[in-house]
């Protein structure tokens, strides 16, 4: 992993149906290795890899003889995990991002509280059920097991997109630089809870 601040973590997670390794550095520079077995899903974490600039390290064996569903889902659970771990107390976060992000034909809005509060709001619909053997419902899998332990409130609202694929993509990538700019060091309040509370939870 790309020496950072201090602000990384690893999980480990295994059951019966899938076996995960997770490392991650938020303050890294975009660099990933990431093999989960699913070709379409390993392209978009590259994607939230690549834009957040925080370096993952994803390792994961499942039971893709049954589908990819736990994979996925399971996957979204430990990143998640890590990055709360990572985070810490979130002191000094900026916390709060949101951006409309283009491709081609398609718009994308994702927008970002890493507030301790685990909430999702998905309205993205895709016109087919599969992109390639990929099942496009699992998109917003990964993202409700990924904010729920991530501890953030996402929101992810597709504008408009012809292509499928270019849906999915806009929804990492979207996602990958609201985070980016929300678990940045704020050097105004470096050593601050971002919270009139004192705490994020």
């Amino acid at each position: 992993m790309t020496e950072g601040s201090g602000r990384k973590a690893s999980v480990s997670r295994t059951t019966n149906e899938t076996a995960i390794a997770v490392s991650v550095n938020l303050d890294g520079t975009g660099s990933g290795k990431i093999s989960t077995g699913v070709g379409f899903f390993d392209h978009m974490l590259d994607q939230l890899c690549r834009h957040s600039l925080i370096d993952m390290e994803i390792a994961v064996k499942g039971d893709l003889h049954i589908d990819d569903h736990h994979t996925v889902e399971d996957t979204g659970i430990a990143l998640g995990q890590a990055i709360s771990k990572a985070l810490g107390d979130r002191r000094g976060i900026t916390r709060y991002a949101s951006l409309d992000l283009v491709m081609d034909e398609t718009m994308t809005k994702a927008g970002v509280d890493v507030s301790g509060r685990p909430f999702l709001v998905w309205t993205v619909n895709f016109s087919a059920p599969k992109v390639g053997t990929f099942d496009t419902e699992l998109v917003r899998e990964f993202f409700q097991a990924f904010a729920q332990n991530a501890g953030i409130t996402l929101h992810v609202l597709n504008h408009y997109g012809a292509n499928n694929h270019h849906i999915a993509e806009t929804c990492f990538k979207a996602v990958a630089r609201v985070l980016r700019t929300a678990l940045e060091i704020d050097p105004r309040q470096a050593n601050r809870v971002p919270s009139t509370k004192g705490i994020l939870v």
